[in-house]
């Protein structure tokens, strides 16, 4: 089994992922509850994590799984880790940005990751080693991050600016958002992904789980940038989450802290 055969599988995941959430996405009798944490969960988001946990069960019997919806952790072994419907809200509301994350991960770093967002009929890959791509449907195109190098010319994003009260400092994020050139909200994933695609070079998130970041750290490192927490420790389980093009990142950091 090698990497690449690893990549194919997610790959097939992915789609499989998007076949069902496709079908169920503006639907009218789309079902909507509500977990402990109070976050949405739809029909959608548990019939796509259960359709590639039983893929897996098939494909990779002996490996583990972590998913959003039903549980497991990361560690040693390899994991696959599953956010079926990243910007759950985006896609209860009928806004087309939402996506499946899947990674693969190995002795704690994600060797592989697929992010795809069938509704913006975009998605993301890559492999350790193997480069970042991306495609619209059409031919596979390897992306790279930006060549930026002046915080004063970067071009940032965040998820929610509520989460920063609550999560980490408010302030210190609108001193990144004074320092930088221009910033919006694309959130969630599409954010990292525009990232590493070199549409903009700056992405911060106060608060994040496993499932959110593990196929984002992977696709931006091989895209040339760097990901790491709020604090600058590399890995995707510190509970926040700042990707950059690599030449802003110890800027943004100090700023953040």
């Amino acid at each position: 089994m090698t990497i690449a055969d690893d990549l194919d599988l997610a790959l097939h995941l992915a789609d499989t992922a998007d076949a069902l959430t496709s079908d169920r996405f503006r639907a009218l009798d789309l079902a909507v509850d509500r977990k402990p944490d109070r976050t949405p969960v739809t029909d959608a988001d548990l019939a796509v994590e259960d359709a590639v946990r039983a893929v897996l069960a098939e494909q990779r019997p002996g490996d583990e799984i972590a998913g959003e919806e039903r549980g497991g952790e990361v560690t040693s072994a390899r994991t696959w880790v599953l956010d079926p419907i990243d910007g759950t809200k985006n896609f209860l509301r009928g806004v087309p940005a939402w996506a499946t994350l899947v990674a693969l991960v190995e002795d704690g770093t994600p060797t592989a990751g697929v992010i795809s967002a069938p509704a913006l009929g975009r998605r993301w890959w890559a492999a350790a080693g193997r480069g970042a791509w991306a495609s619209s449907g059409g031919a596979a195109e390897r992306i790279s991050v930006s060549g930026v190098r002046e915080i004063s010319d970067a071009y940032l994003s965040t998820t929610h600016l509520g989460s920063w009260v609550e999560h980490h400092s408010r302030e210190a994020y609108l001193r990144l958002v004074d320092a930088c050139w221009e910033n919006r909200a694309f959130g969630d994933f599409w954010q990292h992904c525009l990232v590493a695609e070199g549409a903009i070079d700056v992405a911060a998130e106060a608060v994040v789980n496993p499932w959110d970041v593990a196929a984002v750290q992977v696709i931006v490192r091989e895209a040339g940038g760097e990901f790491t927490d709020l604090g600058g420790r590399r890995g995707f389980q510190g509970g926040s989450a700042l990707s950059t093009n690599g030449h802003l990142h110890a800027t943004a950091l100090d700023l953040l802290r």
